[in-house]
């Protein structure tokens, strides 16, 4: 275990001398891929979401696709479609960019409703049905999601359903003042990041991601902590409906995951709270009233009121 966690801090450390200003996000991205969901990154165009996946995808060296979203995406364009070959008579599958371990879904709220409802089935059962046939995909399978705040025009906000498939939902922000400076001085990046180099491969992650599984232990004490934070956020005046089974889920195995980064094989109570503004803010739903508020701090207030076991 300790082995494995080297190399993890190794990876972010690599990335974040890459992507300055970007260690928070970095390591939140790493949190979500080793829990085995899926990433959604919500920003301003133009702050390096793109560049951000490019990194994760090619540093862990599996193999890699990318759509690109725009209105006119068609569900065949993500899943693949069959294609009548004259010479043999038969139609033969040409298989989408979805079959790959890391799928970079750029800009997703710029597709419709229809071509997004393609990545469901995908994003939770690790599977796609074209024409009636059932295909598996690659392990491990890690869906990077990125989109402008849906207040841009020609987007289409996420249904709630699609939402729920992501385990994480971060920002990235503007970088700080000296960040900002290097990245003047030094250009843009996004074309090194094909060339980073590799410092994983399909056999350690699948090994890190079991050992996480497997091996860090939950108390009782803990996941009374858990369910505490669940319950505050179904009972929180500021909620119309809180956090579901899912969510309480993908807090427990992003909690696993941060304890597994600090090199502990056990959880503390600090591992959720690391954790639980990503995993929460895009599951619940607010009252209308409180719709234009910094959804993670109003998270953040309502784990605030929680008892921390001792």
């Amino acid at each position: 275990m300790d082995m494995n966690n080297k190399e993890i801090s190794s990876i972010v450390t690599f990335l974040s001398g890459h992507l300055q200003g970007k260690e928070t996000a970095i390591r939140l991205a790493l949190v979500c891929f080793f829990s085995a969901g899926h990433l959604l990154i919500e920003d301003l165009p133009g702050l390096g979401k793109t560049t951000l996946a490019l990194a994760i995808a090619n540093t862990l060296g599996l193999s890699f696709g990318r759509v690109q979203c725009t209105s006119d995406l068609l569900p065949t364009d993500i899943s693949g479609l069959s294609m009548f070959n004259k010479n043999t008579g038969e139609f033969l599958f040409h298989p989408g960019p979805i079959f790959n371990n890391i799928v970079l879904v750029d800009e997703i709220n710029r597709a419709t409703p229809k071509t997004q409802s393609a990545l469901l089935e995908a994003m939770e059962e690790n599977q796609v049905t074209i024409e009636g046939k059932t295909y598996d995909l690659p392990s491990p399978f890690f869906v990077i999601a990125t989109q402008n705040p849906v207040e841009h025009f020609g987007t289409f906000p996420l249904p709630e359903s699609q939402l729920d498939r992501f385990m994480m939902k971060i920002r990235i922000g503007y970088p700080s003042r000296h960040a900002e400076k290097e990245i003047l001085k030094n250009g843009n990046k996004r074309q090194q990041m094909h060339r980073i180099a590799r410092l994983l491969g399909q056999s350690e992650v699948l090994e890190i991601q079991s050992e996480i599984r497997e091996k860090v232990y939950l108390s009782d004490r803990i996941l009374e902590y858990i369910l505490d934070v669940v319950r505050a956020t179904r009972n929180s005046k500021y909620l119309v409906a809180g956090l579901s089974t899912r969510g309480s889920l993908a807090i427990t195995y992003t909690a696993k995951t941060t304890a597994y980064f600090m090199g502990r094989d056990y959880a503390i109570p600090e591992d959720i709270k690391e954790v639980a503004q990503s995993v929460a803010a895009h599951r619940v739903i607010f009252k209308e009233e409180y719709e234009n508020l910094d959804k993670g701090e109003i998270i953040k207030s309502i784990l605030a009121d929680v008892p921390v076991p001792v």
